[in-house]
């Protein structure tokens, strides 16, 4: 009869087995030659001995004096003296300042002092916390622990000084790798040999100036591979079925798991050909994706279903003979592993074995073909009024995005002042976007405090998608891939994220988040702010409707003139045009920068409140920072001084920043 195994309640929620196993430890992440350890068949979950036998629970750590350390499950997370992602288990501040610790690094403190540094002669000494540095081993870190002298003002990174797994070798001049039996490696340190690609043969990092060499093979090895080599075989289910073995050596291969060429130092199967690059074996088994409303599975082979399709992230071809992530409940729905795992994708969270609760994503209840109670208004109705492209009221605006009411259809209460675009009606309560890596939540912000949109970067006081400190106005909130824009009706656009800025068609301005299209050929950018720009608009300089022109293709002969400002425009820029295109309006003339903001409400800033004004008098004020007179729609005046107005939030701003100058 089988045991019923050993409860480990702290750790893991079923019974656990005894077992014998040569595999990575769900634990720490760490690969063990050797280990005893415990074995859930439930979630296929393996735990080291030691880590499961764990008796402290709060810890005090001479890394971290300030604050006790608690063992806590969190995944996703980087142990602040070893740098390595921790898997399970960690020890963590209980404090705010969520210092973390994998469980080696917690059984095997760094020492206070160091005194037999080869590469430096003075005595050093352990910094216990976070500070910014130049690490004089140049390795490239900054930040972090570091050990410093005092003598010379110089720091090195802990993990350049000491490693908790091999602290007695302290930069021996010759070792014995087991990876290159053939002659000893000789530490070395300067800029790596010209015929050597400064790379380490076993990981491919690079290795800086602190290393051990073997000149006769033109074999290098990385510190951190020289105290912590790789396993040289495992097996581990979830990245194989069979035993992988290690093979150290430069040679190209095609990794099974992410379809990415390698160019050293696989693991490989000699069963039946499988190769991977050693930090695909670490990618999780279920996770969610900032670009898609469902979980997403890793799979060893896409298969032939996946034959025609593109990646989810990067919208490239995938090879479908290799391994990535599927999507079970929407077929054809793929990504690549190396895409879905990106920092800017994936928040780091292994979902496999977590329960996946179904969440009411629907905003409204209907009551009849033209009736419905929104959540963000459940003590009255609201009835469907359809849009006839004629009727606009300046004073009813809807509640969400705040733009007028009107041209298109809405719904409107029928106890009190209240409006819905249908569009912005129908935006779900939760929902996944490419500029947050975890799921928003649409708050209807009651109080109508002002906030700044990570889209596109303008204040606002509508309804917004929120998580933590991230705040999306609903209408960047409701970009969703693939989106289509009239001024680009043949090619879909995409976010794709870089470290630069862009050139939006739009505004001719840079910005950092923008829309792109991926044709071929094709260059096309849109920022945020440009894509959700209203597509009709009433003015008081027109009776009519004023339509947003996508500017025009060839330099026009003769210059246009803004009616509002009286000032040139580039027909090459968006602009707003009426009727019979006589105007070409400047969109920020248009609109304004409150465009964005409730009129009535009260904003507040530098301990002042304001309140949001509709600039519809025959006399206009003057701005009390441009002296100007007031040209947009929407202007702020300082409650109970009623002569001190500003024409644009920049305005006020400024005026309160700098004074009147």
């Amino acid at each position: 009869m089988e045991s019923e195994g050993v409860l480990l309640p702290l750790i893991h929620e079923h019974p656990m087995m005894p077992w014998n196993d040569l595999r990575r430890g769900d634990c720490c992440g760490r690969y063990v030659s050797q280990s005893d350890g415990y074995y859930c068949k439930l979630c296929d979950f393996f735990l080291h001995k030691e880590c499961g036998e764990l008796t402290e629970f709060i810890i005090d750590h001479p890394a971290h004096p300030d604050h006790t350390l608690r063992l806590q499950g969190i995944r996703g997370h980087v142990c602040d003296i070893c740098e390595r992602k921790i898997k399970n288990l960690c020890y963590r501040c209980c404090d705010v300042c969520q210092f973390d610790l994998d469980l080696h690094c917690a059984k095997y403190p760094p020492p206070d002092v160091i005194d037999n540094f080869e590469t430096h002669s003075h005595k050093l000494t352990l910094v216990k916390k976070n500070t910014v540095f130049d690490c004089s081993a140049k390795c490239g870190k900054a930040y972090g622990l570091s050990y410093k002298c005092e003598e010379c003002d110089v720091a090195f990174p802990v993990e350049c000084v000491w490693h908790p797994e091999a602290s007695e070798l302290n930069y021996s001049p010759e070792v014995n790798h087991s990876y290159h039996s053939l002659h000893p490696l000789k530490f070395l340190t300067g800029e790596p040999p010209e015929y050597s690609d400064g790379k380490c043969r076993l990981c491919g990092t690079e290795i800086g100036e602190l290393f051990y060499h073997c000149s006769s093979c033109n074999f290098t090895v990385g510190f951190h591979c020289v105290l912590n080599p790789p396993q040289k075989s495992l097996v581990d289910p979830k990245v194989h079925d069979h035993q992988l073995t290690l093979l150290p050596r430069l040679d190209s291969f095609t990794c099974n798991a992410c379809g990415l060429k390698g160019d050293r130092s696989p693991y490989a199967c000699f069963d039946c050909g499988f190769m991977i690059h050693q930090d695909c074996l670490g990618l999780p088994r279920v996770i969610n994706i900032n670009r898609h409303d469902h979980r997403v599975s890793r799979t060893s082979v896409l298969g032939d279903a996946a034959m025609n399709s593109v990646c989810g992230v990067c919208r490239k071809k995938v090879d479908w003979t290799c391994g990535g992530f599927s999507c079970k409940r929407c077929p054809g729905y793929v990504v690549h592993s190396k895409c879905a795992t990106r920092d800017d994708v994936w928040n780091g969270e292994e979902l496999e074995g977590v329960h996946e609760e179904e969440e009411d994503t629907e905003p409204y209840v209907v009551i009849d073909d033209n009736t419905i109670r929104h959540f963000s208004h459940e003590e009255h109705n609201l009835r469907r009024i359809h849009g006839n492209g004629i009727m606009y009221e300046e004073q009813k605006r809807c509640k969400a995005c705040t733009h007028p009411i009107g041209l298109k259809s809405f719904y409107d209460c029928m106890d009190c002042d209240f409006s819905l675009h249908q569009k912005c009606a129908e935006c779900p309560k939760t929902k996944r976007h490419v500029l947050h890596n975890d799921r928003l939540t649409l708050v209807t912000n009651e109080e109508l405090a002002d906030f700044l949109c990570k889209g596109c970067d303008l204040n606002y006081n509508g309804f917004m998608y929120k998580h933590g400190d991230i705040e999306l106005d609903v209408l960047c909130g409701s970009i969703s891939e693939p989106f289509v824009h009239p001024s680009h009706p043949h090619h879909p656009l995409y976010y794709m994220p870089t470290e630069d800025f862009e050139i939006c068609n739009g505004c001719n301005r840079m910005e950092l988040h923008v829309l792109r299209c991926i044709e071929i050929d094709c260059v096309f950018v849109l920022s945020f702010k440009c894509a959700t720009l209203p597509q009709v608009v009433k003015h008081r300089v027109d009776d009519h409707p004023l339509s947003l022109c996508y500017g025009e293709e060839e330099e026009a002969s003769g210059k246009y003139w803004c009616d509002i400002c009286e000032r040139e425009t580039n027909p090459k820029e968006w602009f707003y045009t009426c009727k019979d295109q006589r105007a070409s309006l400047h969109t920020k003339c248009v609109l304004g920068d409150l465009a964005r903001f409730m009129p009535r409400s009260v904003v507040k800033f530098q301990n002042r409140s304001f309140e949001v004004v509709l600039n519809k008098s025959v006399t206009r004020p003057f701005c009390s920072k441009c002296k100007s007179r007031c040209i947009y729609p929407i202007i702020l005046k300082l409650l109970g001084i009623s002569e001190t107005s500003f024409c644009s939030f920049e305005c006020a701003v400024l005026f309160y920043w700098f004074g009147e100058k």
